[in-house]
């Protein structure tokens, strides 16, 4: 790949793509007026509409997503690179947000609505995950011949990975503190720092239970990342002991188990990725690059449902 230049197509004419990152203007519809279009039509597609946009470009704005990729090189790879880039950006958002309503669904005791939002949230981890599918196509030949334009631009400074981090407890204040100098997104990544973790309304919901969680679990500082706790790995145990479907806890662990698991694969993945890339090289932001995610891989979400394993018995 890297021994020929890309050429770009055009797309879209930037100059007509509308301003604003609201959303636009457009009608809705029901069954009745469906039934009727479609009789309307004869069953094919409408394809005259009055302006100069449609229904399904105003409703996902794809004249504009398809606007901000701006390569900075000639080198071939950096295109697939880019693009990569920006859909794990919107999947992160995806996760988040489903991350962010189990949490409220546990806060409120609803277990099953949780349990449903999970199996979504690690559906999309996943999926995410098999993103190096793609980026493993990119050769460290064809990677060298962008990477310099990176400038310190990493991945490390994606504020909606950081969000996906804090929400599931892995606090990080220095990391966090990568976001001071943006007034737009440093509001919610301090407020994702400072609020409970899903796995805080975990444990809040094991004592809730009657599970004999210590008490500074349930009121500390929320920014400090939690770890292993024996009262919550004795809850856990005791949740062990009455495994299968009608034992709503014991789903909840292995639903959250799985998420982890899940994260654990995309670590993973990234981490054998950028060896294969660059090798020891140090990282484009300042870290040292394959060692500090090394370290990365090792971490493992809610804690204690992995320490607990040692001492589960049959």
């Amino acid at each position: 790949m890297p021994a020929y230049l890309p050429r770009h197509p055009r797309i879209v004419d930037p100059e007509g793509v509308p301003p604003g990152i609201g959303e636009r203007p457009m009608g809705s519809t029901s069954d009745a007026s469906r039934a009727d279009t479609a009789g309307q039509t004869e069953g094919q597609p409408l394809v005259d509409f009055a302006g100069t946009s449609n229904p399904y470009n105003d409703y996902q704005s794809i004249d504009l997503l398809l606007s901000i990729q701006h390569p900075r090189s000639q080198g071939y790879d950096e295109r697939i690179f880019y693009a990569m880039g920006q859909v794990k950006e919107l999947l992160f958002k995806a996760l988040h947000f489903e991350l962010y309503n189990a949490q409220w669904q546990i806060r409120e005791d609803h277990l099953d609505h949780a349990l449903d939002i999970l199996a979504r949230a690690k559906a999309i981890a996943l999926y995410i995950g098999q993103s190096w599918d793609v980026l493993s196509t990119i050769s460290p030949e064809g990677f060298n011949q962008f990477r310099d334009h990176l400038g310190t631009a990493s991945g490390q400074l994606s504020f909606m990975y950081r969000h996906v981090e804090f929400i599931l407890g892995n606090k990080n204040r220095r990391l966090a503190s990568a976001f001071r100098n943006m007034p737009h997104v440093w509001p919610g990544i301090e407020s994702a720092l400072r609020e409970k973790s899903l796995y805080d309304e975990v444990i809040a919901l094991l004592a809730r239970r009657g599970h004999a969680i210590d008490p500074a679990l349930l009121d500390r500082d929320w920014s400090v990342s939690h770890t292993v706790h024996g009262s919550v790995e004795d809850a856990w145990l005791q949740v062990y002991q009455d495994p299968g479907p009608h034992h709503d806890l014991y789903r909840l662990a292995e639903a959250l188990v799985a998420l982890a698991d899940a994260m654990s694969q995309y670590r993973w993945r990234h981490f054998v990725s950028v060896q294969r890339l660059i090798g020891l090289k140090p990282g484009t932001g300042g870290s040292s690059g394959v060692d500090w995610l090394r370290q990365v891989t090792e971490h493992r979400f809610f804690p204690e449902l992995w320490s607990i394993r040692t001492r589960l018995q049959a």
